[in-house]
């Protein structure tokens, strides 16, 4: 799943030489509280690269099946938009992709 995924390919430099970062998937989960159009803008805010179509699958597919990935990336930059979600009221974790 790309969803305006970062890759892999970013490489962090080690004592030995280059190595990959483990992707990791930030996870939003529907809830009952929140608007469609509120989880819509939020989305966007908190995660620039989504276009409003994007935004729009990933907030349908969280709606109709408890959850959907709204990005796979570094851990730390999943930290990061998790945190921005967190921030307009929505719920959302992160995995280890793979």
């Amino acid at each position: 799943m790309t969803r305006g995924a970062t890759t892999t390919e970013q490489r962090r430099s080690t004592r030995g030489g280059t190595a990959l970062l483990p992707p990791y998937r930030v996870i939003l989960h529907n809830d009952d509280v929140n608007t469609m159009d509120h989880v819509v803008r939020a989305l966007r805010a908190a995660v620039p690269r989504l276009s409003e179509p994007e935004a729009v699958r990933i907030m349908l597919e969280a709606h109709h099946t408890g959850r959907a990935v709204v990005i796979v990336c570094p851990l730390e930059e999943a930290e990061l938009y998790r945190e921005r979600l967190e921030s307009y009221g929505l719920t959302s974790t992160i995995e280890r992709d793979g």
